[in-house]
């Protein structure tokens, strides 16, 4: 679709088993957009993180971090249009500080961690369009399940439940009007192609407003 060109930069924000990588593969089928995954698969901290959250939590958020970066820069720099599996944004005001809070990062590797953060935030922009996806924790446990990845055996509930309080938190918070909420627990468009049908068509209809806007 000619128009989804205008807006460069599309991100999916939402907490684990909320869908993300699901929602970027069937927009990006529909719209023609390239999608960037999170690292998940060749990360090498992620199974030892789930293992050992203590020991690896400030190895485990640097990686993302940089990650997130590189992508960020690649898409700004690019032509096209792509759409993020969670953002660089997710990593500094949800999961680093949640880990600080519960005690799983020391406050050393935190306060060095979001110094790093606003060096590189200072250099970036917010997405064109965040699509959060809003989901309770038994919706999350669930969509765990279904996936079945072996490393996320062992995450906790109080830890989802804790990421959840953040992420509600920074999408009360968020000062963007490219912000579209999408209720995880009410659409199913993993598997329902209406569901899928209705969150295209919220999607478009926001960027519609913010091409408006924009002229």
């Amino acid at each position: 679709m000619e128009k989804s060109k205008q807006l460069k930069y599309i991100a999916i924000a939402g907490n684990i088993g909320a869908g993300k990588t699901t929602l970027a593969r069937k927009l990006s089928h529909h719209f023609g957009w390239e999608v960037m995954y999170e690292d998940v698969e060749d990360n090498p901290y992620l199974q030892d993180f789930y293992k050992d959250m203590p020991r690896w939590s400030f190895n485990l958020q640097v990686y993302f971090l940089n990650s997130r970066y590189k992508q960020i820069r690649t898409i700004l720099e690019g032509d096209k249009t792509v759409i993020q599996d969670r953002t660089i944004f997710e990593d500094a005001y949800i999961f680093a500080p949640n880990l600080y809070e519960m005690g799983l990062m020391h406050k050393r590797d935190f306060e060095n961690y979001i110094r790093l953060f606003r060096t590189l935030n200072a250099m970036l922009e917010p997405p064109s369009l965040l699509i959060y996806l809003k989901a309770d924790i038994d919706t999350l446990v669930n969509q765990i399940k279904k996936r079945g990845r072996d490393y996320e055996d062992n995450i906790r509930v109080d830890y989802l439940g804790r990421l959840n309080d953040y992420y509600n938190n920074w999408i009360n918070n968020y000062k963007h009007d490219s912000l579209l909420v999408i209720n995880v627990n009410e659409v199913d468009f993993a598997d329902n192609p209406a569901h899928l049908q209705y969150v295209i068509e919220q999607v478009e209809s926001k960027m519609d407003f913010l091409m408006a806007k924009a002229h």
